[in-house]
């Protein structure tokens, strides 16, 4: 089963910018923690050989985890009444395209209807099927999914590649409500601000957030051949970017003496 690609896949090696992004509440928090297990799931679940396919299995599980651990699909209904209702203020405003606002605006009630239903309960199908919960059991253990252990593992990492493939997207199509969800909502966060150039003297930035609408998300994009990496942390009322310099993994990250130039994103929605 072929899956939809998710935005902001980064191919290393391929990119000429490197993306941080440093969320500022604990919803966007778990919007991107989800969000990366899914990019992984793009990654490996078209894989034909057993070690794709154990991490593929190994991604799904993470996912539906994560939903039972946390709130998820509230948190999703509530971002995306919020989005609807920022959205529906504009229509009719000078200046708004009406058309792809509308769009947009029924993409994001779609996605609501479809969590609303007292019957989408993602992750069911993978949390009620006695194959994965016998996987699920042995995960924890290191080296713990070995042949010997699993038997009906090894039988089923040998069926042919198409079979396993189509299970695999199976269990994935009861999540997909949830990529889509948080793909729309994390879209429309990140399209939210046009970008800036900013300096950091002696590897250092700081900026009031002058706004009534809470900061989302910060984003900070450097070239990729930068030889630094920046470390975000940031409240309601101000951010501070520290950019550091590690030459070699075995010493410590330490604050760059260079004044750094990077392309600032603050998501404000």
């Amino acid at each position: 089963m072929k899956s939809k690609p998710l935005p902001g896949l980064e191919i290393p090696g391929l990119n000429t910018q490197i993306i941080y992004e440093q969320p500022l509440s604990e919803r966007v928090r778990s919007f991107l923690r989800i969000e990366h297990l899914f990019k992984q799931v793009e990654h490996f679940i078209n894989g034909t050989n057993e070690w794709e396919n154990r991490q593929t299995l190994i991604l799904l599980m993470e996912i539906v985890d994560f939903l039972a651990r946390s709130d998820l699909k509230s948190e999703l209904m509530k971002e995306l009444e919020r989005h609807a209702n920022t959205l529906l203020a504009l229509d009719g405003s000078p200046g708004v395209d009406t058309s792809r606002l509308r769009k947009i605006l029924d993409n994001l009630n779609s996605n609501l209807f479809t969590l609303r239903d007292s019957g989408c309960q993602p992750g069911q199908a993978l949390r009620q099927d006695e194959f994965v919960t016998s996987v699920k059991q042995r995960i924890a253990i290191p080296g713990g999914t070995c042949n010997f252990d699993l038997p009906n593992y090894n039988f089923w990492l040998h069926r042919p590649p198409e079979e396993r493939t189509n299970q695999l997207g199976l269990w994935l199509k009861d999540l997909l409500i949830i990529r889509n969800s948080i793909e729309l909502c994390l879209q429309m966060i990140r399209n939210s601000t046009n970008p800036t150039n900013r300096q950091a003297e002696n590897g250092f930035y700081q900026q009031i957030i002058e706004s009534s609408v809470a900061c989302q998300l910060i984003r900070v994009l450097l070239p990729a051949e930068s030889l630094c990496f920046p470390e975000i942390s940031g409240g309601k009322h101000r951010f501070t970017i520290r950019f550091l310099e590690q030459p070699k993994t075995s010493n410590r990250p330490v604050q760059s003496k260079s004044t750094v130039s990077f392309e600032l994103h603050c998501c404000i929605l």
